[in-house]
């Protein structure tokens, strides 16, 4: 009900003060040429349609309905209404004010429809509360699933900040690493290629092979490729010693240990490293002696 004066007060208010004036203006403004009996007659006749129109519309309004020729009448007795209070001041001498007031009948119409629209449109305290509760459901969700895209969020930057710094670490260690990798077979290499090493290496076999002029072959150091098992039948000593001398001898100046042992792999033969590696040493030991 306090709700509902809203609306009804400033429409009743307006209601008052449009009939009080269009009564006046009527008065004083047909007194002059008639007994003023009749002036206020046809101003209250002016003003009881137009109060009667409201009622009857009101009433329909209270029964869920509404009739559009007492809506067209209502609204044709606010403009003429309207019409009197404009045609009076374009009479007087200070015709600005008196305009300035001549709104007042369709004013108080237009607020009686807002009003009337407000009621259809007014809902029970029982369904206002189910609204607000769905309202405020509504927001409660919405609140929840900002906080869960937020937590998600802050937990997928960590976890991106975790693996990229992981990332960063590993790529550190390996650079070190094959820092460290690439000092060492420098080194090592350099030891190879250097001429004491030879000299050294014959000092220290030159009493058990004379004449040998050993060859240090630096380890294997990469990605090597396994040859898978062939099912050729197992080498004896005799044929291995054969194959290696062949490979040994085929080019000039002889294949290394590792050279040779890429070819006989890819020839197809089967061997143990172990064998492999002596027949080669007896091969290599056999050039090496012989006249």
């Amino acid at each position: 009900m306090k709700k509902q004066l809203v609306t009804v007060a400033p429409a009743v208010a307006m209601t008052v003060v449009s009939m009080v004036l269009t009564l006046a203006v009527v008065v004083m403004w047909l007194g002059g040429s008639m007994p003023w009996q009749i002036a206020l007659v046809v101003g209250l006749g002016l003003d009881g349609g137009w109060l009667a129109t409201l009622a009857y519309e009101r009433r329909l309004a209270a029964q869920g309905d509404h009739s559009t020729p007492v809506t067209a009448v209502g609204w044709g007795f606010g403009v003429l209404a309207t019409g009197v209070l404009v045609a009076h001041a374009l009479a007087e001498e200070s015709t600005g004010a008196w305009l300035a007031v001549s709104w007042l009948p369709l004013a108080a119409k237009a607020l009686w429809l807002v009003h009337g629209l407000w009621e259809r449109t007014a809902l029970t305290p029982v369904a206002l509360d189910a609204i607000r509760g769905i309202q405020q459901e509504a927001r409660d969700e919405a609140a929840v699933a900002r906080a869960r895209l937020r937590a998600q969020a802050g937990t997928e930057e960590t976890r991106l900040t975790a693996v990229t710094e992981a990332g960063a670490r590993v790529a550190r260690i390996q650079a070190e690493t094959a820092e460290r990798l690439s000092g060492a077979w420098s080194t090592l290499e350099a030891a190879r290629q250097g001429e004491g090493t030879a000299r050294a290496l014959t000092c220290v076999t030159d009493r058990v092979t004379p004449g040998a002029q050993p060859r240090w072959e630096l380890p294997v150091w990469g990605p090597y490729e396994p040859v898978p098992a062939l099912d050729a039948p197992a080498l004896s000593d005799a044929e291995l010693d054969r194959i290696v001398t062949e490979l040994h001898t085929s080019q000039t100046p002889p294949l290394s240990y590792r050279e040779l042992s890429l070819r006989f792999r890819a020839a197809g033969h089967q061997a143990s490293e172990t064998r492999l590696r002596a027949a080669w040493r007896r091969v290599t030991t056999h050039t090496a002696t012989a006249p």
